[in-house]
């Protein structure tokens, strides 16, 4: 048995604890593990599930002799720092959106394009939990029938924000509906925002575009005509999301339902007579994408709707993550 040195940055944030607690729930073989966080934090000690990880700073050589290095400290520490690990030898796996559009690194999901991963040089991205979770979803449908337009509209949970988009919710609900200085632009509690990260000149917002052009180059579709619609809603975790797919010919429902339920690390959940479907409080703590509402868009040639619900933490983060790394041991 191989031991793999490993290192996590941002270990005290949301997704990086998350990335500490799945590495010890999938067994993922570590020898030194080590936990980077703020200067401030440095020294201290982080526990997760019963394990101490004593935290250190970002410093020169610091991965040094490591095999893999999780980021998940946001876009300007992974600017400054991804490239350095890459350097010294360690596959760096990043989870911000700081190198998901160049060119020679490998966005992947595991499920999805696990071939990309071993194209890398030093540097592996990890999608926008969004688009994690919606092409775990298309790519075999685009496999089986050829997707020809796609529209999306998400339903993303407060987490997506960290912990401060937690404790905004918190505090709100606490405190009657008063917002909450951040990290939202409008009060979360009892209400819906159309709105995630900043607005382009088009209009879109940066969430929206990460989504069309990350899915475009997981599946390998640079035409692939897609469009999206990013809302915040305040539930905890879990992100939904409403998707219209028109395909290249027609496909029932029931094609669809067949395809997605031998899919890998997907769950149908479809039984309407019963009140069955996805939904994020039944997500939380799963590793697999959940769809369903499966049924025929007669408005449109060749139209399906689907529903789709996942863990934003887990596999839209921390999960994808360590698979990444569990797929990349394994080899070729």
């Amino acid at each position: 048995m191989r031991l793999h040195d490993i290192a996590v940055v941002g270990a005290s944030g949301l997704v990086g604890r998350k990335i500490l607690e799945v590495i010890q729930e999938r067994k993922f073989e570590t020898g030194k593990v080590v936990a980077i966080a703020s200067d401030i934090s440095a020294g201290k000690e982080l526990n997760v599930k019963g394990k101490a990880y004593k935290l250190h700073k970002l410093e020169p050589h610091i991965f040094k002799n490591l095999e893999f290095a999780f980021f998940s400290a946001g876009g300007a520490v992974s600017t400054e720092w991804v490239p350095r690990a890459a350097a010294e030898g360690c596959i760096a796996i990043d989870n911000s959106s700081a190198f998901r559009m160049k060119e020679d690194v490998p966005l992947v999901v595991p499920e999805v394009n696990r071939q990309d991963m071993f194209k890398n040089k030093g540097i592996i991205a990890n999608p926008n939990c969004s688009t994690i979770q919606l092409v775990t979803a298309l790519k075999p449908l685009d496999n089986a029938f050829k997707i020809k337009r796609i529209v999306v509209s998400t339903y993303q949970s407060v987490s997506g924000a960290g912990h401060k988009g937690e404790a905004a919710l918190d505090y709100e609900i606490q405190n009657a509906g008063k917002k909450a200085e951040a990290p939202f632009p409008h009060r979360i509690a009892y209400n819906a925002i159309p709105h995630i990260d900043i607005f382009f000149d088009d209009n879109y917002t940066r969430e929206e575009l990460k989504m069309i052009n990350e899915t475009r180059k997981i599946m390998n579709r640079r035409d692939l005509n897609i469009t999206a619609t990013c809302v915040r809603i305040p539930t905890k975790v879990g992100h939904g999301e409403s998707v219209n797919i028109e395909f290249d010919k027609k496909v029932s429902g029931d094609e669809v339902r067949n395809v997605l339920t031998s899919a890998k690390g997907v769950t149908v959940v479809d039984f309407p007579s019963t009140s069955s479907y996805p939904m994020p409080i039944d997500c939380e703590g799963k590793d697999d994408v959940f769809v369903g509402r499966i049924r025929s868009d007669d408005s449109v040639k060749h139209g399906i709707n689907l529903w789709i619900v996942s863990d934003n933490i887990r596999k839209g983060a921390a999960t994808n993550a360590v698979q990444i790394a569990e797929e990349y041991v394994k080899g070729k």
